[in-house]
């Protein structure tokens, strides 16, 4: 393959591994310190979530050839960051977890749990993503207010690059952040080395209402079902119920360490699928068999 050939493709990668992670990894560490994590074991559960998904993304792209995109629950780790707590604490959390993966999974075995989540309204399941980020998305709006000095910056350059380059806007407002940190803040570099940090899981029946059954529905709702759709509108076909099978098991592996859940990317699979990676000479033929996001369910 020439260089301009592949030009496209690495940097689309990059772009979804860069924006995929900045975007978010606050909310997710948020979350799961809502749900009773201790720093040390929420980034463990980070951790995690960027190994399994990273796991799936290889299988799911080296066995199929097409840029399918996994990525942690956000809608999920939202909603977690709304929780007061967990009866059972962090290990009744992490069971509540286990419980997500495994219906998860389950989809993938039961075509009809597939259909009863297609079945959910877009309307309602916008609402309910919107109820859980407007208080994430205020936040900046009140750290400005509370400590201008730093969060000033990250905003400032958040605002030029969206104008200038916006698919820069957020890692650039990480770089700026990660930067404000290490500038004010006495790190020691061990902190910085990763671990794993894992948690037996025990079961509650709050929990398993109150955790695990809103986030495998958000998680379905708000990221795999318009993940497939995301895809198809680039003409590619998505392994529907083997992209179920790999993050269920991903999310029920995962759990015990900190992850809270994984599925199929929906924004940022746009950026690996889109024109800008390159074309897909099969892309054609493909968009004129897809006819529904859950075709394959």
């Amino acid at each position: 393959m020439s260089q301009d050939s592949t030009h496209g493709p690495v940097m689309a990668g990059v772009v979804t591994a860069l924006v995929g992670f900045s975007s978010s990894f606050v909310v997710v560490l948020a979350g799961l310190v809502a749900v009773g994590a201790t720093p040390d074991q929420a980034a463990s559960g980070l951790a995690t979530l960027l190994v399994t998904q990273s796991l799936g993304m290889l299988w799911l792209s080296l066995r199929h050839r097409i840029p399918v995109t996994l990525a942690w629950s956000t809608p999920g780790a939202a909603l977690l960051a709304t929780s007061t707590g967990v009866t059972g604490g962090w290990s009744a959390a992490v069971g509540a977890f286990v419980a997500t993966g495994v219906l998860i999974l389950l989809t993938a075995l039961v075509p009809r749990l597939g259909d009863l989540v297609a079945a959910i309204p877009h309307s309602l399941a916008r609402a309910m993503l919107a109820g859980v980020l407007l208080p994430l998305c205020l936040a900046p709006v009140t750290a400005l207010v509370d400590s201008p000095a730093a969060v000033a910056p990250l905003v400032v350059t958040w605002l030029v690059l969206l104008r200038l380059a916006p698919r820069w806007a957020v890692p650039g407002a990480l770089l700026v952040a990660l930067g404000t940190v290490l500038a004010t803040a006495r790190i020691d570099a061990a902190d910085l080395a990763p671990h794993l940090a894992w948690t037996t899981p025990t079961w509650s029946l709050s929990a398993l209402v109150g955790i695990a059954l809103p986030l495998y529905v958000v998680t379905m709702a708000s990221q795999n079902v318009p993940g497939v759709a995301v895809m198809s509108g680039f003409g590619y076909r998505v392994p529907w119920r083997e992209s179920l099978a790999v993050t269920g098991i991903g999310t029920v592996v995962g759990a015990p360490t900190g992850g809270h859940a994984i599925n199929l990317a929906a924004i940022s699979a746009a950026l690996s699928a889109g024109p800008t990676a390159g074309p897909d000479p099969r892309s054609e033929e493909h968009t004129s068999e897809l006819q529904s996001p859950m075709y394959l369910v």
